[in-house]
């Protein structure tokens, strides 16, 4: 476990202590740059070796599975250096603050039969609720999907920005799309599938930081879904929503750290029979969308040497759209999936050098 900060004391501890008492696995090491917050992790545990040096701990332990719970601005070496020693990776969003850092991971991955893979900690599509919902959209059991909505409006306030590596591009990654939304963004794209378009809006209202506060945005879907996406650290009455309107029944779901079961709603349309509106709301045992709910699928794959959920192209395509949103938000002009490539400004830094976005010079250098 590297980073022992609160993510993976809270989180990431317990996701995979519970899957340790039904197979092997035993946490071997904990990485931290403080010395003291290793030993302490590792005391209270109960289990594992304290190390302060990523390379040392690899090859002492050699370790088939590494999570990452540091800040953004390490996941890329970080993660590449795991793979390099032959560790899969479990890495914690965001998952590294490009797309070309995303493709220099991807690229240091192994065979694409056996790995290792590095996946992304994407937990809120993981879980029965979601399970559900995206068999029924996929064999459109409730007609066409048309109109969608995805809402992560949430508050931090003055102290929160105090914590000098917050609100800057080069160590957050971004703002409220990136830290904040991406998780119901990448919900709604696990859900809906592709997309080819979109287009945004961004802004700074309160705090002087360097990224936004709030931003919207207008996406079409390959489907023919159209789709709003808001996120926002200005809202006082917190709260994360994905909605769906199919051609015969509306699917809801409002949250806001987590989701269950009973978070979901299925409102049928006028005309359609109890029995199969009551087909629909069968969601089975209840797995909330938790830490846990992930690495069960992902020790499996790491056993069978196939290529886990959320890795590769598909833990790229929330990042991508990420990407495509600042990009549209900063230049006003509707980005395509895709279109962003080496030799493109938001391909290397999502704030794409925009004036009155980008860092200051002095500021990036440093």
């Amino acid at each position: 476990m590297v980073g022992t900060g609160a993510i993976a004391r809270g989180s990431h501890l317990p996701a995979l202590r519970a899957p340790a008492a039904e197979q092997p696995l035993e946490i071997v090491a904990a990485v931290d740059v403080g010395a003291a917050s290793a030993e302490a992790f590792c005391a209270d545990a109960g289990t594992g070796r304290p190390y302060t040096d990523l390379g040392l701990m690899l090859a002492e332990q050699r370790p088939g599975l590494v999570t990452l719970g540091t800040p953004p601005r390490f996941h890329r070496d970080q993660t590449i250096t795991a793979l390099r020693a032959g560790a899969w990776v479990w890495c914690e969003k965001p998952p590294c603050s490009s797309l070309e850092d995303f493709d220099a991971i991807e690229a240091a991955e192994g065979p694409e039969h056996g790995g290792p893979y590095a996946a992304i900690v994407f937990q809120h599509r993981f879980g029965s609720g979601s399970d559900h919902v995206r068999a029924l959209l996929a064999e459109q059991a409730m007609g066409r999907p048309l109109v969608a909505r995805c809402q992560t409006t949430w508050y931090r306030d003055e102290a929160y920005y105090s914590v000098p590596w917050r609100g800057r591009w080069s160590t957050e990654g971004g703002g409220p799309a990136m830290g904040h939304g991406i998780h119901q963004m990448d919900l709604m794209l696990d859900l809906l599938g592709p997309w080819p378009e979109i287009r945004a809006m961004a802004g700074r209202l309160v705090h002087d930081v360097e990224t936004e506060h709030v931003s919207t945005a207008l996406v079409r879907f390959e489907n023919g879904t159209m789709a709003t996406i808001v996120n926002s650290v200005l809202s006082p009455a917190e709260v994360s929503r994905i909605r769906i309107d199919c051609e015969r029944a509306t699917v809801g779901l409002t949250h806001l750290h987590g989701h269950r079961n009973a978070d979901w709603r299925i409102t049928p349309a006028p005309g359609v029979s109890p029995e199969l509106a009551s087909a629909w709301q069968d969601f089975g045992a209840d797995v909330p969308s938790s830490h846990e709910a992930q690495p069960r699928g992902l020790l499996a794959d790491l056993r069978a040497g196939r290529r886990p959920r959320s890795s590769g192209a598909d833990g790229r395509t929330s990042l991508e759209l990420v990407a495509a949103l600042y990009k549209a938000a900063f230049t006003g002009n509707t980005v395509r999936a895709g279109g962003i490539g080496p030799g493109d400004p938001y391909y290397s830094a999502l704030h794409g050098d925009a004036p009155g976005w980008a860092p200051e010079p002095a500021e990036a250098g440093a």
